[in-house]
């Protein structure tokens, strides 16, 4: 039996007191959104956090009209079943990894979902539709989300 916090533990501890190390992992994926609104937006909050905490996923999500732009992490087989889900979900279209990485610690390990409303963004939208991430390299996609972490503690 293992007894742990789900949201900002990665030891687990055995009854019998020895501790085992959860290898993490961190996704970054885009994706464009399917009749973007509040509601949607809200809606896939809601669900997120409740699917998280569940399986022990953190992230951040950074979404606009235009695109969404999300960091996952946790165990690996715990955030590689939430990109299916999510690859699933018909309110993302052309979701794209940008990012796969193993890690030591969470960026947002205090988080089930943190929402970042598009503040931080780099990219405008003409920035976008002309291809800009495709041409963002994997330490621009990380920046993002660090300053995001950073703008959270």
């Amino acid at each position: 039996m293992l007894a742990e916090h789900p949201a900002s533990s990665d030891v687990r501890i055995r009854l019998t007191g020895v501790a085992t190390i959860t290898q993490l992992i961190q996704i970054i994926y885009s994706s464009r959104p399917f009749g973007y609104d509040e509601a949607m937006l809200n809606g896939i909050l809601l669900d997120a956090r409740r699917c998280n905490e569940r399986g022990n996923v953190t992230g951040a999500l950074v979404c606009r009209q235009d695109v969404y732009l999300q960091l996952l992490e946790g165990p690996v087989a715990a955030v590689q079943a939430t990109c299916e889900r999510i690859k699933r979900d018909d309110r993302h279209v052309e979701m794209t990894i940008r990012l796969t990485e193993n890690v030591a610690e969470r960026m947002f390990g205090d988080w089930a979902m943190f929402h970042d409303p598009a503040q931080t963004w780099i990219w405008s939208a003409k920035d976008i539709s002309g291809g800009a991430l495709d041409r963002a390299s994997v330490e621009e996609f990380k920046t993002v989300f660090e300053t995001i972490a950073a703008k959270a503690r």
